[in-house]
């Protein structure tokens, strides 16, 4: 491929101690929790809207925060975030879940994720009204927000990196910082800096939300997910289709335009006068695009074992009673010091990679890598250099819990 060498002269804007990449769920989270320990925050989006896959991506399922048999695993952000997924619109939560801090009755637990009395801690949500709750939440944190700009590449000075060029409406811009979160979704900052990262593979799929006008029940009800190609394991992939990574602009492009293609077909012969398309995905909805190759690794065999550094008890929202805690060196790789990483591209494999994407592990890393920029920040140290014990201290008075046995929930690192 050929290509040419520019030289640019860039205006370079006010610096803050942490940037965050990236506004879905892991940037949100990460954002918050860096503000509310202490540090300027700017966080930079793409899109025009925040939440991205939970709601411009129109995957409004709020995954669980229990382990399926009626023990509470995830509080801090991902708890918070939850509610205020459904602070504004309508919700699917199950009652024994309705009030928080309630003393949950064991026996109306019910093994079906789904089940309107015991069913997980999970819940459908609108993602129109969580946008714009959204808004509000980072509005109400005091944290700099960039809508509708494409954060280009770090600027780096060896393997430290002193901020982010970013591309808008504007111009070309330069936004330094101390510390950078990388919540992209796909490790553009941290792959582009240099870090080693790992592609996956992704089955053809689309999601759209279409309207049943045939009858009028509860809103939440009304709107319906309508999903063409294949599920989580691949069944249902067209035989003559190659999974894709999702890293390269023509990738995304066909990925869209086939989704989209594929969903008028399977519609264009309905009777018209009884359902309505309400949102088509304003991103392409991949599962795993890239990830960080970190100082640690979670993997399926974790399941279960405990980590003395972990940041995170996370569970698997697919597998009831499974659990997992999240090691420190999954969210930076130790020769790039001052980046973060954040959501579903955390340094993870096999079926670890799937727990990891989802929105509540989403949130429970971002608030992890926000809590440690902003303490990063505050002692000019690197990721290798923070003191882990501390991080755990902060995250525990958040109110996150980071082990499995209840007994060991306060223990901290010697």
């Amino acid at each position: 491929m050929q290509s040419i060498i520019e030289t640019l002269s860039v205006p370079v804007r006010e610096g803050v101690d942490v940037i965050v990449v990236g506004g879905g769920i892991a940037g949100v989270a990460a954002a918050v929790a860096a503000r509310r320990n202490g540090a300027s925050v700017l966080l930079l989006e793409k899109q025009a809207l925040l939440g991205g896959l939970a709601t411009g991506g129109l995957i409004s399922w709020y995954e669980p925060l229990c382990d399926g048999k009626g023990e509470q695993l995830m509080f801090g952000l991902p708890e918070e975030l939850l509610r205020l997924a459904i602070r504004y619109g309508d919700d699917s939560l199950p009652s024994i879940w309705k009030k928080q801090k309630a003393q949950i009755d064991k026996r109306l637990v019910s093994k079906q994720i789904n089940d309107p009395i015991g069913g997980r801690y999970a819940t459908l949500f609108s993602p129109t009204m969580f946008q714009l709750a959204l808004d509000e939440l980072l509005e109400r944190e005091q944290i700099q927000i960039r809508l509708d700009i494409l954060a280009v590449r770090p600027m780096m000075d060896k393997l430290r990196c002193t901020g982010v060029c970013c591309e808008s409406i504007s111009g070309r811009e330069f936004y330094p910082a101390k510390v950078v979160v990388d919540a992209t979704g796909d490790a553009d900052m941290l792959y582009r800096a240099g870090a080693p990262c790992e592609e996956g593979r992704n089955y053809f799929s689309m999601v759209a939300h279409l309207n049943d006008t045939s009858a009028k029940p509860r809103a939440i009800k009304l709107r319906r997910w309508d999903s063409c190609g294949s599920d989580l394991s691949g069944n249902g992939h067209p035989a003559n289709k190659p999974t894709v990574a999702g890293t390269t602009n023509e990738e995304v492009t066909a990925f869209l335009l086939d989704g989209r293609k594929a969903l008028l077909d399977k519609l264009r012969n309905d009777d018209r006068t009884q359902r309505d398309v309400v949102s088509l995905p304003s991103m392409p909805q991949f599962r795993t695009i890239r990830h960080l190759c970190g100082a640690a690794t979670l993997r399926e065999s974790d399941c279960c074992v405990r980590h003395e550094d972990s940041i995170a008890l996370v569970c698997d929202f697919e597998r009831p009673g499974d659990w997992y805690e999240i090691p420190w060196g999954c969210l930076f790789n130790d020769k790039f010091g001052n980046m973060l990483a954040a959501g579903r591209m955390v340094s993870a494999q096999d079926w670890g990679w799937e727990v990891t994407r989802v929105i509540p592990v989403c949130a429970a890393t971002g608030e992890a890598a926000g809590t440690a920029a902003a303490l990063m920040a505050q002692h000019d140290v690197s990721a290798c250099e923070l003191c882990v014990n501390e991080l755990k201290q902060k995250l525990t008075e958040q109110g996150v819990r980071l082990h499995f046995a209840k007994k060991e929930r306060e223990r901290i690192l010697p």
